[in-house]
């Protein structure tokens, strides 16, 4: 079988019944056989994201005459990209259970979605509030004068500090419980409706990493007695998108990379990787974040959790199902085909077969960019021509 084309020839290839045409114009040999695609095509149809190449089969005669058993596709001029694509959810992250410390009964809770501020009360115990508190690490023991320097006391006295209830006294950020502590201490305490005694006792204050938390669940009931399990499950107030890779596709996902998040209406969202939770580990890699440890799904799995450039966007779709994309390779203003109308011509390289009225005429390209079952070319063909895709 032969076309016509405007590419370089070969020399008088034979024809299918084995005649060789040396009469009429120079032709160009296509190959019956799969195509062979370059290395970055294989990746990609490896990756599952291209339709496989068909060889040429039917639909034209070897004068390059239409027959009708064909298709084609318009050459588009369009932007083209590659990467990952990935199911997730759009949520507030995974829930931080909050377990309270010292002994009592519990006389007040917050309700489910509840926002509550550094400073403010989380829940009441025995009639006294217990006040949410910004930091790293939970208190440990009670905090009064005269006690041992520690890392407690600096997470105290920064609270104190950001709240403004060190104000005009001169309160320095380190492990000293000073003079200064205790009567930044008491404003606190008055502020909060506490006894003013200018000492915090355990169980007085939850520290959690967000500064503003939103409450997820409360599994805790009034009167029951503080234990040691958790009297509210809290996240924070941004919306985020999560997803669980496989563990070939974890590399692609590291902490400050930029992505696109895909919501349930169609809206396009940058985002960036904030943390990736290694499954079953506990163990976290990221630029901060805190209360999004483990996975909310297989346990078992590395949990990537994205921050949204855009709040505004992701809070008219609320908690759903989303699609990011992790982009590699990006190409604008370029002539776009189906990867199924290229076609692998002998000697190497490719062609795509240019309807011309009731003709064809065979076009060699060069390949760019391959991705979503698309491919990039270069030659002499243009945007509108169609292409014919082989049945």
């Amino acid at each position: 079988m032969t076309v016509t084309t405007d590419t370089e020839p070969t020399a008088q290839d034979p024809t299918p019944d084995g005649d060789t045409d040396s009469t009429g114009p120079r032709r160009t040999r296509l190959r019956r056989k799969p195509v062979i695609v370059s290395a970055v095509l294989v990746a990609a149809l490896a990756a599952g994201t291209l339709a496989v190449l068909q060889p040429w089969h039917g639909g034209f005669t070897r004068t390059g005459h239409a027959t009708g058993h064909h298709t084609t596709a318009e050459v588009q001029r369009t932007s083209l990209a590659d990467g990952l694509k990935l199911a997730g959810q759009l949520s507030y992250g995974t829930p931080t259970d909050v377990v309270p410390q010292g002994h009592g009964v519990l006389t007040a809770l917050p309700k489910e979605g509840d926002r509550i501020k550094a400073g403010r009360r989380l829940y009441e115990v025995d009639g006294a509030p217990v006040v949410l508190f910004t930091g790293d690490r939970p208190l440990w023991r009670d905090l009064t004068a005269g006690m041992s320097e520690g890392e407690d006391v600096r997470e105290l006295k920064r609270n104190l500090v950001d709240l403004g209830y060190a104000d005009g006294l001169g309160l320095s950020v380190d492990e000293k419980f000073t003079k200064s502590t205790v009567t930044a201490v008491e404003r606190w305490q008055k502020a909060a409706g506490l006894q003013q005694t200018g000492k915090v006792t355990l169980g007085s204050v939850v520290v959690l990493p967000s500064a503003t938390v939103r409450v997820q669940q409360v599994p805790a009931r009034l009167g029951a007695t503080v234990g040691a399990s958790a009297v509210l499950k809290v996240t924070g107030t941004d919306l985020v998108a999560q997803l669980q890779p496989s563990d070939d596709q974890v590399s692609q996902f590291q902490p400050g990379g930029k992505v696109t998040v895909q919501l349930a209406d169609g809206t396009r969202l940058p985002g960036t990787i904030r943390t990736l939770s290694l499954g079953g580990s506990g163990n976290q890699q990221g630029n901060g974040g805190g209360g999004e440890s483990g996975g909310g799904g297989d346990t078992s799995k590395t949990t990537v959790t994205i921050a949204l450039d855009s709040q505004k966007q992701a809070a008219k779709a609320g908690p759903s199902s989303v699609t990011v994309t992790v982009t590699g390779q990006s190409v604008d203003d370029a002539l776009v085909v189906p990867v199924t109308a290229l076609l692998a011509l002998d000697g190497g390289g490719y062609g795509v077969q240019v309807v011309s009225g009731s003709r064809t005429r065979l076009v060699r390209v060069q390949l760019g960019l391959v991705a979503n079952a698309k491919a990039q070319i270069t030659g002499e063909i243009k945007a509108g021509d169609q292409v014919v895709i082989p049945s």
